[in-house]
């Protein structure tokens, strides 16, 4: 009896001695749907790997949805335009750009997701919804810079508007400028408008922000009386020429394996350009003050200068212009989740109400057909990968 009492107590101090098994990683899907809306079509999405969770932007509503392709609430409730998402798991927060253009007023949506458990949470009356300004966007978007003194509004046929600045869509966090490691920051894309009779609008604008603080910044969202709370200038700035675009960066994405940043746009129409839908930039390629070709200097002498970062030495080149990028449609969602593997969504509608179906893919390398649809292997490799 002696030697059976000791062997259990025995089992029972190894087992408390020995640290509980971690619960297995959500898999994710090869492919989910974001279900069908009375909204705006998608326009971007992220991805929490840890929690197991996928949100979709529709534009005017948000859906959270879970890796087994329930629902498990959304957001409502504003007017403004909710662009391109990113998770930040630093904090657990989802990161958004939204516009209000009329009220030359451009935030960052910081939603805590965590705790959108129900559907049709009011935005405006939830403490779930905070928003920080970005004066740096502003001042572009409202930029005289044909000197007539008035402010032309939302519009492409205007001289105004630096660097052709129509507000901000694409968001990502990944490293400084320059560097594959080191902390994350938030980056934001600039909206570009697609007008072809200019030649400043051929670059993609970056900005990068340091969020460590914002909780001091973020207010609630108020659309009868916009708010003004944020940080006084972005870390850092960058120009990547690319050629004209319609509405700039729509999707931005960094790529924790590729140590890249990709950057889904709706295609540009400059004969001078090929026009590509996808490009990239190396996260160890350093920005270099240059000409911003195109953009006049001061006092219309030369090219103004800049901090201008190079398009990855990858897919197809045009030989004419320089610019490389593929063929590949990611201007509604595009999120990598590691190992070479990549989330696209794409857009349509289903009797009038808008829809995103998200595919799993794999990265190939192929200039032509840079991604493939992933399988079930690939998901196990991935996971090989992460656990090793």
């Amino acid at each position: 009896m002696k030697t059976r009492l000791s062997l259990l107590l025995a089992a029972g101090l190894l087992a408390i001695a020995l640290p509980a098994a971690a619960a297995p990683a959500p898999v994710p899907p090869l492919i989910q749907n974001g279900g069908t809306w009375v909204a705006g079509h998608v326009q971007g999405v992220a991805v929490d790997r840890k929690g197991g969770y996928v949100y979709y932007s529709f534009t005017n509503l948000l859906a959270k949805y879970d890796f087994q392709g329930r629902l498990v609430g959304t957001l409502v409730g504003w007017t403004g335009h909710l662009g391109d998402l990113d998770f930040n798991p630093e904090d657990g927060r989802l990161y958004g750009s939204l516009e209000y253009k009329k009220d030359q007023a451009f935030y960052i949506a910081v939603i805590d997701v965590s705790r959108l458990d129900k559907v049709g949470v009011e935005a405006a009356r939830s403490d779930l919804f905070r928003t920080v300004y970005l004066p740096e966007v502003a001042k572009d978007y409202a930029a005289d810079l044909n000197g007539d003194g008035k402010f032309d509004g939302d519009t492409a046929r205007t001289a105004d508007h630096r660097y052709g600045c129509s507000g901000i869509d694409g968001v990502s966090f990944g490293p400084a400028f320059g560097r594959a490691d080191g902390p994350r920051y938030l980056t934001v894309a600039y909206g570009i408008y697609g007008d072809e009779g200019r030649t400043d609008n051929d670059h993609q604008v970056l900005l990068q922000y340091d969020v460590s603080a914002w909780a001091k910044l973020a207010r609630p969202l108020s659309e009868a009386a916009p708010h003004h709370e944020g940080p006084a200038a972005p870390r850092d700035k960058v120009f990547v020429r690319t050629g004209n675009t319609r509405f700039g960066v729509q999707t931005l994405a960094y790529d924790e394996t590729q140590k890249r940043w990709f950057m889904g746009v709706y295609q540009g129409a400059k004969p001078a350009f090929p026009n590509y839908l996808l490009f990239a930039v190396d996260a160890e390629a350093r920005p270099v003050t240059g000409d911003l070709v195109g953009v006049p200097g001061p006092g219309g002498k030369g090219w103004e200068q800049g901090r201008v970062l190079p398009l990855a030495a990858d897919g197809l080149k045009d030989e004419a212009s320089g610019v490389r990028g593929w063929n590949q449609k990611a201007d509604v969602g595009f999120q990598p989740i590691g190992g070479g593997l990549v989330y696209v969504a794409a857009n349509s509608k289903v009797d009038g109400r808008q829809t995103a179906d998200l595919t799993l893919m794999r990265w190939t390398g192929d200039a032509r057909r840079p991604l493939a649809a992933a399988t079930e292997a690939d998901l196990r490799s991935r996971s090989a990968s992460v656990r090793h």
